[in-house]
C-alpha cells in the first residue's frame, strides 16, 4: 500500500511538472510609436498569433503602442541592447544606423506602391534586411508607410516656389533634412511625438507624412492644407534584437522569421483599407487638399542623389531598384 502510495504521489509530481513546462512562456515585447489599431500595430500583433499557434504557446508577443517605450530612435536603441525584443520602425530613423536604408529612402526612388512592394518583397529586399545583422539586429520583414506627402497650417502649395522659405518637420535623418532643404524649404528634425504641438503653436509651418499618420497623430486638427507631392515611399521595418534571435533555436528561429513575412500581407490589407478612410476622414474635416507638378520636385533632388550615391556598389543598388518591374 505504502508503495503504491508513493508511486501516485510520485506520478502526481512528474504530471504537474510535466503542465507546468508545457505552459511556460516567455514573452517577447514590441515596439511602435503608432496608436493601437493603426496598420503596423495591428500586424505586430498578427505576427504574434501565429508565432503564439506555432511554438504551441512558449512565446507570445506584447505589443507596446502609442510611443510607450520611447520615439523610435530611442527603441532602436533598446533593441539593439537586448532591452526589447521586436520594434516596428519606419526605414528613415534607420539611415543614421544601417546606412544601405538611406538609397530606398531617397525622394522618387519607387514609381508606384506596387513598385515599391516588388522591390521589397524581392532580393532586393533580402539584401538590405541582410544589412542589418552587423547592427546587432536581424531584419524580418518589410511593412509599407504609403506614400509621404506635405501638409501645413499655413497656404495650399501647389508648385515648387511655394514651398520657399517654410519650416517643415522631418524624420531625424540627413536624407530627409537634404530633400527638404533642397526644395528651398528649412528642414526641422524632430521627434514623431512633438509635432502637435508644434504644429499648433507655429514653432513649424508643415510636415510630411502618410494619410494614415497624418489622421491619427490628429495633424489635421492644427493643418488644413496637404499637398499630393507623394515625395517618398519609405519602408517600415520590423526588426528583431540580435540577442533575442540568438536565444531562440534554429527552429523557432525560422517560426519567427516566418511568421514575420506572413504578417506582411495583413498589413497591406489593413493598409490600403486605413489609407482610404483616414483620407475620407481628413477631407471631411475641412482640409484642403492640392494636386502639383512633381518634375520640378524631382528635378531638384538631383543633389542628394549625388550625395548619397557616393559609391559605385550604392549607385548599383539605387540602379536595381529603379529598374525592378
Amino acid at each position: 500500500m505504502m508503495y503504491f502510495y508513493k508511486l501516485t504521489t510520485t506520478a502526481i509530481a512528474i504530471g504537474a511538472l510535466m503542465i507546468g513546462a508545457a505552459s511556460a512562456q516567455t514573452v517577447l515585447r514590441s515596439a511602435d510609436t503608432h496608436p493601437d489599431g493603426y496598420p503596423t500595430v495591428e500586424a505586430v500583433k498578427y505576427m504574434g498569433e501565429l508565432i503564439k499557434e506555432r511554438t504551441a504557446g512558449r512565446y507570445a508577443v506584447e505589443v507596446y503602442h502609442s510611443a510607450q517605450l520611447g520615439e523610435e530612435k530611442d527603441t532602436i536603441e533598446q533593441t539593439q541592447a537586448g532591452v526589447l525584443d521586436f520594434n516596428r520602425v519606419s526605414m528613415g530613423p534607420f539611415n543614421g544606423v544601417v546606412p544601405v536604408t538611406q538609397i530606398p529612402s531617397l525622394p522618387y526612388i519607387f514609381r508606384s506602391a506596387d513598385h515599391m512592394r516588388k522591390t521589397m518583397d524581392g532580393p532586393i529586399g533580402a539584401e538590405i534586411l541582410k544589412a542589418f545583422d552587423t547592427h546587432n539586429l536581424v531584419g524580418l520583414a518589410f511593412y509599407d508607410s504609403g506614400a509621404r506627402s506635405f501638409y501645413n497650417s499655413r497656404k495650399a502649395i501647389t508648385s515648387l516656389a511655394d514651398l520657399k522659405g517654410m519650416k517643415f518637420r522631418v524624420i531625424q535623418s540627413d536624407v530627409f533634412v537634404d530633400m527638404v532643404n533642397n526644395l528651398g524649404a528649412n528642414a526641422t528634425p524632430m521627434a514623431y511625438g512633438e509635432v502637435y504641438s508644434a504644429l499648433e503653436t507655429g514653432v513649424i509651418d508643415g510636415a510630411e507624412n502618410n494619410w494614415p499618420s497624418f489622421e491619427s497623430a490628429k495633424h489635421y486638427e492644427v493643418a488644413k492644407f496637404i499637398t499630393l507631392d507623394e515625395h517618398q515611399m519609405v519602408p517600415e521595418v520590423l526588426v528583431m534584437s540580435k540577442s533575442s534571435w540568438d536565444k531562440l533555436t534554429p527552429e523557432d528561429q525560422a517560426i519567427v522569421r516566418q511568421a514575420a513575412k506572413d504578417s506582411v500581407a495583413k498589413m497591406r490589407e489593413l493598409w490600403d483599407a486605413r489609407e482610404k478612410k483616414s483620407r475620407a476622414t481628413v477631407e471631411a474635416a475641412g482640409v484642403k487638399v492640392s494636386e502639383i507638378d512633381k518634375q520640378p520636385l524631382i528635378d531638384a533632388m538631383k543633389p542628394v542623389y549625388e550625395k548619397y550615391l557616393s559609391t559605385p556598389e550604392l549607385k548599383d543598388l539605387a540602379a536595381r531598384i529603379q529598374a525592378t518591374k
